[in-house]
């Protein structure tokens, strides 16, 4: 499994009262945003993230969903659906890219 990154308390509040609907990386950046659009579409067959994670028939609505996804099972889904070998590989160069527009 993922390792557990701890958690600003806002972010935590936020997931507990349901008031968190996007995924946010261990950053704090939301996935949706890291996986933008532009990205997914450069390095996948999929439009988003979100159609990403439909394609590989993972039930994803919280931050600690996309942790609790196995990593053999993501990398596999990674290197099959992206131009990248694992999920580690594409979550840095999305934060790399990410800065870069910073």
């Amino acid at each position: 499994m993922r390792k557990n990154k701890p958690m600003a308390f806002d972010e935590l509040l936020k997931e507990l009262q349901g008031l968190k609907t996007v995924q946010v990386d261990p950053e704090g950046v939301p996935l949706a945003q890291l996986f933008d659009e532009t990205f997914m579409k450069k390095h996948s067959q999929s439009s988003s993230f979100a159609e990403f994670l439909t394609k590989g028939n993972f039930q994803v609505q919280t931050r600690e969903d996309v942790r609790n996804i196995p990593d053999e099972l993501f990398d596999r889904h990674v290197a099959r659906e992206t131009d990248f070998a694992n999920w580690d590989a594409m979550l840095a160069a999305a934060t790399k890219e990410n800065e870069r527009k910073s």
